[in-house]
């Protein structure tokens, strides 16, 4: 939504500047620009403070990394579930990154919150809350897992992003990220709404 409203008051500077006759060609075109570029981005924050997180397209990324980033949605999340055998790229990014540690090799929850059920606090009680409310949708779920989370209800989740400062060992990529994401979707067991679906 912001999005839209920054496009719109960036397309209505473009054309005052028109009528007004600005003879400068270059600042009209840096304006259509910047409008055009912002219609187009996903705009990922902090789990930890709501700070941006600074996560851009680079060359090495898939057209589905390239997609969420302009768009946030992940294109697996729908291709893993209607297809397991896709899924599995999913869970060897999971097993491969070492996610079963703290989340467990069945998304149970370990040290850290389950992935399969919305638990508060790891091994609490089942009662249909994310610990972070933004993980029911894919983009929320990115941002936790890319940028950490500050330490509550069941610890203190890294850097996991290899664009981000801090980030644990060699880091992860947005599609790595993407298709974990994805993994854990189809291994939802929860009777709460698949928002991640719509």
């Amino acid at each position: 939504m912001n999005q839209v409203k920054l496009s719109i008051v960036l397309a209505l500077l473009l054309s005052a500047l028109v009528a007004c006759d600005k003879k400068d060609a270059g600042t009209a075109d840096s304006a259509a620009s910047a409008a055009t570029a912002s219609a187009g981005t996903c705009e990922l924050v902090s789990s930890v403070d709501n700070k941006p997180l600074a996560i851009k397209v680079v060359d090495t990324d898939t057209p589905e990394a390239k997609q969420f980033l302009e768009t946030c949605v992940n294109p697996y999340t729908k291709i893993y579930a209607a297809d397991a055998e896709a899924a599995k790229k999913g869970k060897r990014e999971y097993n491969f990154n070492n996610c079963t540690g703290c989340h467990g090799g069945k998304l149970e929850g370990i040290m850290a919150p389950s992935l399969s059920k919305n638990t508060q606090g790891g091994q609490g009680a089942f009662d249909q809350k994310w610990v972070y409310a933004k993980n029911a949708t894919d983009k929320g779920m990115f941002e936790t897992i890319a940028g950490g989370t500050p330490g509550v209800s069941g610890g203190t989740m890294f850097v996991w992003h290899n664009q981000l400062p801090g980030h644990t060992g060699d880091g992860l990529s947005t599609d790595q990220i993407l298709k974990v994401i994805a993994y854990i979707r189809t291994q939802y067991l929860g009777d709460g709404e698949k928002t991640w679906l719509k």
